[in-house]
């Protein structure tokens, strides 16, 4: 058969790719749905989605819902009679009688290796858990969160060197890659479906405020890998004199060292400071001062007059 009438669902700019891909390959697009602009900056100016960019750069017909449980939706999206429906990173749980619309179902693109790190921040509980390994699943979707059949993996080190920012990057490119596969291989008529395993399943639960809080009482490990997990956004932070100070950059400086106090400066380096922790101490490269810009930890030392003994908390 021909290409497939697609429908496009995702918000953020790790959707972008995946829209790109199906305009690229010659689908037939018969709308993009997103989230409604949203205000952003210090102006709080209303601002599109990188994928209402994307799809008005390429007269692509947008839909920005409030919700997608109302009838007029519903019924819209009847009248495009889409012949799957593709979401990645939408925003809005899809409820059934959406997916029953498409005879060839709803695909989502899920950046992780299913059925591990379900849910809404996989990419960064992936680094600050410490993974190797991360990827790409495409899967048939159902009512439960990222529960339904999947289709397609594709694996991707995690690199020493990642932050969510770089690992984000390279797997939207690889979701598209992988998107594309899927739906050559639906089109064709033998596209595998497995069953997840509920018994190996985790979740990458939404990130609060308590997460991105520093606990000098854990490893230096875990404290780097929360930071590398972090950055670019929201960013791990501490305080510092009563002030918050947020820590972009880290590096292990000893895994095992003893401490005596975690939190405090025992060391000040050519390139920052050493902190001791639980277990190890850690040295910040990058760190950001309340009201202040991101600035070389160096810098700050300088600037602040941080010296041995300062307590970060």
């Amino acid at each position: 058969m021909g290409k497939l009438r697609a429908l496009f669902m995702g918000t953020p700019d790790f959707a972008v790719p995946c829209l790109e891909m199906l305009v690229k390959e010659g689908y037939y697009i018969t709308a993009v749905v997103t989230q409604p602009d949203r205000p952003k900056g210090r102006g709080q100016k209303l601002a599109n989605s990188p994928v209402k960019e994307t799809a008005l750069a390429y007269n692509l017909p947008v839909l920005q819902p409030e919700s997608i449980r109302t009838d007029d939706f519903y019924n819209q999206i009847t009248a495009l009679a889409p012949d799957i429906i593709i979401v990645v990173a939408f925003g809005q749980f899809l409820p059934k009688r959406i997916l029953d619309i498409p005879a060839y179902g709803c695909i989502n693109v899920h950046a992780s290796l299913l059925p591990q790190y379900r849910g809404s921040a996989p990419i960064h509980w992936a680094i600050i858990n410490g993974e190797t390994i991360t990827g790409i699943t495409t899967m048939y979707m159902d009512v439960g969160m990222d529960t339904g059949d999947m289709i397609l993996k594709a694996e991707l080190p995690i690199l020493p060197t990642d932050t969510t920012g770089s690992l984000h990057d390279k797997l939207k490119d690889l979701g598209a890659a992988v998107l594309a596969d899927t739906l050559n291989q639906i089109a064709a008529g033998h596209a595998p479906r497995h069953l997840q395993n509920e018994a190996e399943a985790t979740y990458a639960r939404m990130l609060d405020r308590a997460t991105e809080r520093i606990d000098w009482h854990q490893p230096a490990v875990a404290l780097h890998n929360l930071v590398r997990g972090l950055n670019p956004w929201p960013v791990a932070y501490c305080s510092f004199q009563n002030k918050s100070m947020k820590i972009w950059k880290t590096n292990v400086y000893d895994e095992s060292q003893p401490c005596t106090e975690p939190g405090r400066v025992v060391q000040i380096t050519k390139e920052g400071l050493v902190v001791g922790t639980g277990k190890g101490t850690i040295e910040l490269l990058e760190v950001q001062p309340e009201s202040k810009r991101r600035m070389k930890a160096s810098d700050c030392v300088c600037g602040y007059c941080l010296t041995v003994g300062n307590l970060f908390e």
